[in-house]
């Protein structure tokens, strides 16, 4: 047989050769993921509850996948130093972002023009691994043991009420932001830089309330030192089995929690972002995983990275609608 007769033959086979092995590329790439140790970058410095929960997920995920995952703290820029690294990382599931999803969907409408990324399309959301909620606090001397009576007290003298919070632009000003637009009240807000200042000037009577992390405020509410009105989570925070949600406090549609996820850089295979979703199901189920979070906090959620996605773009949306009506502006 001629050559000439054999090459649409050969171009035929080529052909098919070539599609089998495109084919096949992200399957061998899942099967052979990871064959050298992982990056998992917090934005924030040591031992605050970002770094804690990604040390905590590091360790199950060495076990998990054979490969060391090693935390790196990339701190600055209130986290987007950290996380426009990993926005900038080859897209191959060997570099992966520990966020304080909240937070960063906060910066995404604080910052705009600012941040180097975008939050909702710079990455491939892995999974939600867990949430921490918020509580309202006053200082005991404030004439107010529920919620109710607090927002009472509020519209009965606008500008009186003074609402502390861990600085411009945090996820607890901005709940408080939400919070005068849902009660319709008027209360001063008191930036300080971080909540440790923040909650001490609240037990000193220097301001008069706060909505704050619940493991921030937890250990001074047991103690006396302050008073709980509600948390802001769908359902009672164990730690504070006795303390009312907003709804439950008659405040409605009041939900705010701190979100904490594990993202990898955008366009990452998708076998990849599976392999490790899958991981992180089991894990989140521990139950010493489970009560390591809880240690900080948080409670241990799994999403589908579908769902991480939804919530991150739901986070975004709502914090550019409070941050706009309310005017608030970055530093």
């Amino acid at each position: 047989m001629s050559d000439l007769r054999l090459r649409p033959r050969r171009a035929v086979l080529f052909s098919l050769l070539a599609l089998c092995a495109g084919v096949s590329a992200p399957a061998r790439a899942a099967d052979a993921y990871p064959d050298k140790p992982i990056r998992l970058i917090v934005p924030y410095p040591p031992g605050g509850a970002t770094d804690v929960i990604g040390r905590v997920l590091a360790q199950e995920l060495t076990g998990a996948l054979g490969q060391s995952v090693v935390v790196e703290n990339r701190a600055g820029a209130a986290g987007n130093i950290g996380a426009d690294q990993v926005a900038k990382a080859p897209a191959d599931g060997y570099t992966l972002l520990m966020g304080a999803l909240t937070s960063h969907s906060i910066n995404a409408a604080l910052y705009r023009g600012r941040v180097t990324y975008d939050v909702e399309k710079s990455f491939a959301p892995v999974s939600i691994v867990g949430t921490v909620p918020l509580v309202f606090v006053v200082n005991p001397s404030v004439q107010a043991n529920t919620l109710a009576e607090f927002i009472a007290l509020a519209r009965s003298k606008p500008g009186f009420i003074t609402m502390a919070s861990a600085g411009n632009g945090s996820p607890q000003h901005l709940a408080g932001e939400m919070f005068k637009r849902t009660a319709g009240v008027d209360v001063l807000h008191v930036p300080y830089k971080g909540s440790g200042p923040a909650m001490t000037d609240l037990m000193g009577g220097q301001v008069l309330s706060m909505i704050e992390t619940v493991p921030a405020a937890q250990a001074n509410i047991k103690a006396g030192k302050l008073r709980a009105l509600a948390v802001t989570s769908p359902q009672r925070v164990d730690a504070l089995p006795d303390v009312p949600t907003a709804a439950e406090a008659g405040l409605k549609d009041f939900e705010v929690s701190s979100m904490f996820g594990i993202v990898a850089p955008a366009n990452t295979p998708a076998p990849v972002v599976d392999r490790l979703n899958g991981e992180l199901k089991k894990i989140l189920a521990k139950p010493e995983v489970k009560a390591s979070l809880l240690n900080q906090g948080a409670i241990a959620t799994w999403t589908t990275p579908a769902d991480a996605g939804a919530r991150v773009s739901a986070e975004v949306a709502r914090w550019t609608k409070v941050i706009d009506e309310a005017g608030v502006k970055g530093d």
